[in-house]
């Protein structure tokens, strides 16, 4: 089971569960990750990993350049579906995330993260731009290039003195605690909060990113 699901009356929590591969993503992981993003789209999801020791290693290098390819370009979509669907999705981290890891925590509305936890941005070696589209309205535009050009790891002190995490030392107890919040709110209003965020560009800044990864693809991320 490459993802494991669990279901509360509030929201639902995916965990990726492919620890012996670091949660490295092929196909088959994302496409189940896609499915279970769209059942219920007004409903909070988390989420996380199984193993605490890492988020995801992004994409899953043992599968063919074909299959990178098509992996991609379902991960893009499935950054599409998190700022798109009516409810909010909150990346809990305490491991590193790493490319497409990276960018499946950036996607999220809001990220939770341990002391453990750590993110990197990679793919202009292989002549990709992986981040763009999303980092600079996060971080702003000096540090998301620091962090696209140089692939540095941004640790978990460093992302919580950004604005880009909330640190926490349970971070699923916190997730908890703002999702159980976010329940009870008003679904049509964190709807509209979540479109009218989106409405500056950012759907079409990640479809440019999306197509121009394809059409350049060039090796593994």
């Amino acid at each position: 089971m490459r993802l494991v699901q669990e279901r509360s009356a509030d929201f639902v929590r995916l965990k990726l569960n492919r620890s012996e591969r670091r949660n490295a993503m092929d196909e088959a992981t994302v496409i189940e990750l896609l499915d279970a993003l769209s059942a219920d789209p007004a409903v909070p999801v988390q989420l996380g990993s199984t193993d605490p020791a890492i988020f995801s290693a992004g994409a899953d290098l043992r599968v063919s350049d074909a299959e990178r390819a098509r992996l991609s370009d379902l991960l893009y979509e499935c950054y599409s579906v998190m700022i798109s669907r009516p409810g909010p999705v909150i990346a809990v981290v305490s491991g590193p995330a790493v490319g497409g890891g990276a960018q499946l925590a950036a996607a999220a509305d809001l990220r939770i993260s341990g002391p453990g936890a750590r993110f990197r941005w990679v793919g202009p070696g292989h002549g990709l731009a992986v981040g763009a589209w999303i980092l600079p309205t996060l971080v702003g535009r000096s540090t998301a290039m620091d962090l696209l050009l140089t692939s540095r790891w941004l640790d978990a002190e460093q992302a919580h003195r950004l604005g880009f995490t909330t640190l926490a030392d349970d971070p699923w107890a916190a997730a908890d605690s703002a999702t159980t919040h976010i329940a009870g709110l008003d679904r049509g209003a964190v709807a509209r909060i979540k479109a009218i965020t989106a409405s500056d560009g950012l759907p079409e800044r990640l479809d440019a990113e999306r197509t121009g990864n394809r059409a350049s693809w060039s090796g593994a991320i």
